[in-house]
Order: structure tokens, then C-alpha cells, then sequence
């Protein structure tokens, strides 16, 4: 199991500086991966930063952390700049990007406030033609796409990625739902969150948990590569899951969790727990 730290891209990480010095400290401090939230509107004046300015600034004063977005959503975003966007990023550190998208969350304001589409079901058919947008244009091969959303004439985009034979995408996906871990399954990881049927709210997984997600990911699963499961929380929860199949544990500080932040941050500074 790998370890990455992850935090939003508001607040007092809006300071690409101050991110690039905490990505450095990171890497010291023997984490494997950095990741970094896709906001664009979180609430009128609060400081929110580019999360591809950060990541490109964390590249610059890191040799080994994966770098990563979670979530980037796709249907706020056009695939073609995104293309361009995640390419020179991995150009640039060397092959060490991770793409993580997601549908986008919340609708209101990031949404609303743009004249977005607010239909989850809708943007969901955006993030399945974005991503074979996205893949088509990373091959450097000519590429055109004729969708229900998108429309893109033939067009070759070069350099294509580092790593080969495109970026790794990781999907966001809420358990048990099923269609969202179905779409994970085309690409090379999940995302998830566990949500209670019963009360509606999200709740910390199981191994067993995610014995049945993989259950059903394996019934979608064409390809033979490998597969990530990275779960998020308190790292010093991972150890409970070796062996399930979880690939990458997430520790993040989420502003409103009641944790303060220099507390967490002590912690991360102190390494992952294997270390």
C-alpha cells in the first residue's frame, strides 16, 4: 500500500508557494503521493487557487510524490484544454501524474453560478465522453469525437504524455451505487466513498466493504493491468485494510472534520505509518 497527503485547494493552500513548499516537505517526510482538490467556487471571497498551477509548482521542488487531483471534474472543464493541461504536467514531473475526475461536487455555487449543467445524470454522460475525449487526444494520434455534449473535428494534439500509454485515471464513485463503479472499472483506479442506505450518509468502509466493491468492479473489467483502490482518512486506519486490495490510503485535512490544522499537519510532517 502507498500513502499520499491531500488538501484542498482553498484557503490557505490557495498560495501556490506555500503548496509547493508543504509538496517538498511531503516527499521528505517519505509520502509517496500529494493530492490536491478540483474547486473552482467554494464561497464568494474565499481564496481558491488553480489545483494545475499547484500541482505544476509541486512538480518543480519534488523528484519521487505522484502527483494527483482529487477530483477533477470533467463536465466544469473542456476535455481539449483539460488534454493540454494534464500533458505538460506529466511532461513536466517526469511521468508522475495521476488524474482523478469525478462528476463534480457541489452543484451549488461551482455550477449554478456559470450556467452549468446541474443534472448529475447528464454530467455523468459528459465525464464518459470527456474521458474518451481525453484519451483519444493523449494518443497523438488524429482524433475527432461526435457526441450528445461534446463535437471535436479531426485534430492531432503533440507531445503526447510521459507515461505510456496515457495517464492513469482514477475515478471518484459512491458505494454501493453501481453505475459509477462500472465506469472506474474501464480505467486504471476508484475513488470511493460508502455511503449508509439506511440513514443516507456517508460512513467509514469495511474490509468487506471493499471486497464487494472489487467484486463488482471485477465483473466490468476487461483489461489485466492493474487496478487501484485508494481509500481516504486517518492513515493510521490502512493497516486494517492489507490484503483487501486497497493500493493507496489518502490522508487529508477537510476543513470542516473539527481536526485542527496544525494538529493533522504535525502528524503528516512525522511521515506515513510505515515509515
Amino acid at each position: 500500500m502507498r500513502f499520499a497527503v491531500d488538501v484542498p485547494n482553498f484557503g490557505r493552500w490557495a498560495d501556490p508557494k506555500a503548496f509547493a513548499d508543504f509538496a517538498r516537505r511531503v516527499e521528505e517526510a517519505g509520502w509517496d503521493g500529494i493530492s490536491v482538490w478540483d474547486h473552482i467556487l467554494v464561497e464568494d471571497g474565499l481564496e481558491v487557487a488553480d489545483p494545475w498551477i499547484l500541482l505544476a509548482a509541486a512538480a518543480m521542488v519534488t523528484d519521487r510524490v505522484r502527483l494527483m487531483t482529487m477530483v477533477t471534474p470533467i463536465p466544469r472543464r473542456h476535455p481539449w484544454k483539460l488534454a493540454r493541461e494534464t500533458v505538460t504536467l506529466d511532461l513536466l514531473s517526469a511521468g508522475r501524474l495521476t488524474l482523478g475526475v469525478g462528476l463534480g461536487w457541489p452543484t451549488d455555487p461551482e455550477f449554478t453560478r456559470f450556467g452549468g449543467e446541474e443534472d448529475l445524470r447528464v454530467r455523468a454522460e459528459m465525464l464518459d465522453e470527456g474521458l474518451e475525449i481525453l484519451a483519444g487526444l493523449w494518443s497523438g494520434e488524429p482524433f475527432g469525437f461526435e457526441g450528445r455534449h461534446y463535437r471535436l473535428q479531426p485534430v492531432t494534439f503533440r507531445p503526447t504524455p510521459h507515461q505510456q500509454p496515457r495517464i492513469p485515471v482514477w475515478v471518484a464513485a459512491t458505494w454501493p451505487r453501481r453505475a459509477p463503479v462500472r465506469r472506474a472499472a474501464r480505467w486504471d483506479g476508484i475513488a470511493p466513498s460508502f455511503l449508509a442506505i439506511e440513514s443516507g450518509e456517508y460512513r467509514d468502509p469495511t474490509p468487506a466493504d471493499v471486497r464487494d466493491l472489487l467484486d463488482e468492479v471485477h465483473r466490468h473489467r476487461d483489461a489485466d493491468a492493474p487496478f487501484d483502490v485508494v481509500l481516504s482518512g486517518d492513515s493510521r486506519r490502512a493497516s486494517g485494510f492489507e490484503g483487501t486490495g486497497v493500493t493507496w490510503w489518502r490522508d487529508g485535512w477537510v476543513p470542516w472534520s473539527g481536526i485542527e490544522h496544525d494538529d493533522w499537519l504535525a502528524g503528516v510532517l512525522e511521515g506515513p505509518p510505515r515509515a
